[in-house]
């Protein structure tokens, strides 16, 4: 009769969200930045008259292609309202997510605003 076959690892390795502590620690560095990223949007809006979508995609769009987390970007956002100088890779980036997007709304509205 052949013996069960046990394993060091626990049953449910590899499996998302097995480790309670690790995922508790992540949703509380996520909540820990929702307000920085939320105040980005806000200042986003303000300078370019954009909608909440669209600073939220400028933001992902930068933090992407700089490869910059979101939360840092958004740091920088809001230190830069402050009289901060944006970084130059995140400043150039900003700035064609921003270009792009306000395009592609003036583009779907037919020709007017964001």
């Amino acid at each position: 009769m052949a013996q069960p076959s046990y394993s060091a690892e626990p049953a449910d390795a590899g499996v998302p969200g097995a480790d309670p502590g690790l995922e508790l620690d992540q949703l509380r560095r996520a909540m820990e930045s929702r307000g920085t990223i939320d105040l980005a949007r806000g200042v986003l809006m303000a300078a370019f008259a954009i909608s909440p979508e669209a600073a939220w995609s400028a933001l992902v769009m930068t933090s992407q292609n700089t490869n910059t987390k979101l939360h840092r970007v958004a740091q920088q956002v809001v230190d830069s309202a402050g009289g901060a100088v944006l970084a130059g890779p995140v400043q150039k980036q900003l700035s064609a997510a921003i270009a792009k997007l306000t395009a592609a709304a003036v583009d779907s509205a037919g020709g007017e605003g964001p």
